[in-house]
């Protein structure tokens, strides 16, 4: 039964991830983006990274993807807005997946039997562990890393803050 979700979620994730590129409408193309990173996080989440899974929806199904629509309904793209897109284009495009076909195949060919482990923990990705390592062993790094962003963020509204 787990090999059939997991066959129908991936379908789903590259059925949804080709209609992102071959739409023609930017916000269906987005939408479809939107299915793409929900079939990957039930991806994450039936390979046992329940974490991994629930990261994958709030930040990018869900803060991203809300950033992306947003400025798409700024835009108000229409049709005769849209300029018709050049031989050098298509050429550049087709070129650079032809390169990342080549650097996919090269690490491919690198690739041995040994890379992949033939046993896996069931308790890896869960939650509950990463939570357990992080404020067990990495305690220090954690919370260097909270003030960091504490700074950044304090920084931020200050650079962002208007005189009054």
């Amino acid at each position: 039964m787990e090999q059939i979700i997991f066959f129908a979620v991936s379908a789903l994730a590259v059925a949804s991830g080709f209609y992102f590129v071959f739409a023609k409408n930017p916000l269906y193309a987005i939408l479809s983006l939107i299915i793409t990173f929900f079939s990957i996080a039930g991806l994450y989440i039936l390979l046992n990274a329940q974490f991994l899974g629930i990261v994958q929806i709030i930040v990018y199904a869900g803060a991203i993807m809300v950033l992306f629509l947003y400025i798409l309904m700024m835009l108000n793209l229409n049709k005769e807005d849209e300029s018709k897109k050049g031989n050098l284009t298509k050429f550049i495009g087709v070129f650079t997946a032809g390169l990342l076909l080549i650097g996919i195949l090269g690490a491919f060919k690198g690739l041995n039997k040994q890379t992949f482990g033939t046993g896996a923990d069931a308790s890896v990705g869960l939650t509950k562990n990463l939570g357990k390592l992080l404020f067990n062993e990495y305690v220090l790094p954690f919370e260097f890393a909270s003030i960091l962003i504490l700074a950044g963020i304090v920084g931020a509204v200050l650079i962002g803050k208007r005189d009054l």
